[in-house]
This record gives C-alpha cells, sequence and structure tokens, in this order.
C-alpha cells in the first residue's frame, strides 16, 4: 500500500473550512495516514502553500507547518492539537511566522493551495533545533522512503 494522506476536515482538492484558518480559530486540520513503509524510522510533516503573495503571480512558498520524527507508528494527528500533546518525539521546526506550530492559511489575494507534505524517512533526524523547511529538507536528503501529498485550497471570505 502506498503511503496516503487525508483529511475528515477537506476533501483533495477541496476547501479548506475557515475554523483551520485565520479567519476562525486557527486550529490544525485531523490529519491521517496510512501505508508507512516498513522500514520508516521517523515521519515529516510540511504544510507549505506555493501561491504566496498572490496566486496569479506566485513569488514564494509560505511555509504554514513544520513537524519532524514523527513516530513511525503515529496515524495521524488530532485537530488542535497542541504542542505539548504532539506524539513522543515529535520536534517542531519554524513556520514562516518565525515561531513553531500551526498557522493556518490566510492569503492576503486569490484561492491559494495548502500542500501537507507526509514524508517518511529511514533515520531518526538528530535534533535540529527549531529548523526552517530548507533546513529540514537539507537534513531528510537521501532518507525518503516515501512522500504523499493532501491538497486544500483556501480563499478569504472577506
Amino acid at each position: 500500500m502506498p503511503l496516503v494522506i487525508s483529511s475528515p476536515a477537506f476533501a483533495p482538492h477541496g476547501p479548506i473550512p475557515a475554523v483551520h484558518t485565520c479567519e476562525g480559530a486557527d486550529r490544525s486540520p485531523a490529519l491521517a495516514w496510512q501505508g508507512v513503509p516498513a522500514g520508516a524510522q521517523s515521519l515529516v510533516l510540511i504544510v507549505d502553500d506555493p501561491d504566496a503573495p498572490d496566486p496569479a503571480h506566485p513569488k514564494m512558498t509560505y511555509v504554514h507547518w513544520v513537524l519532524y520524527n514523527l513516530p513511525p507508528a503515529c496515524e495521524g494527528l488530532r485537530e488542535g492539537i497542541a504542542p505539548a500533546d504532539l506524539p513522543t518525539g515529535t520536534r517542531e521546526g519554524r513556520n514562516d511566522w518565525g515561531r513553531t506550530g500551526y498557522g493556518g492559511p490566510c492569503p492576503p489575494i486569490g484561492r491559494h493551495r495548502y500542500f501537507h507534505k507526509l514524508y517518511a524517512l529511514d533515520v531518526v533526524l538528530p535534533d535540529l533545533g527549531t529548523p526552517t523547511k530548507a533546513e529540514l529538507e537539507r537534513a531528510m536528503e537521501g532518507h525518503v522512503l516515501a512522500h504523499a501529498e493532501l491538497v486544500g485550497t483556501y480563499a478569504k471570505a472577506r
């Protein structure tokens, strides 16, 4: 079975509910996955938006959430999970707000795509502190066994 990531909050390529955004409670959506390869030693979750700041003229990929060293037996994360409730061993990276934790969609203009990327690694990464997405991706190089994506979309109501 291939690695698959899903959410009960939104369908693939469907709209992300406002509760998971800056217009709502800004709670992380529940996520579930299956098909983690037998040799996986850890998982990485990165949520980012390649359409920033304007989907018609994207200039950057905005990072919303960075988690690493999730245990391979973990099958998902509940909605609005607090840092203290993350699975044992999980480490947090820094998002583009300059902090750890989830920061939901808050696009300045247009409908953006939000990629929820799950990676299965053949190692447990060393303590990287609070790495950026780029720093984490460098540490992951050569260790990715499988990769899955779930894309949701969001445009502000106002």
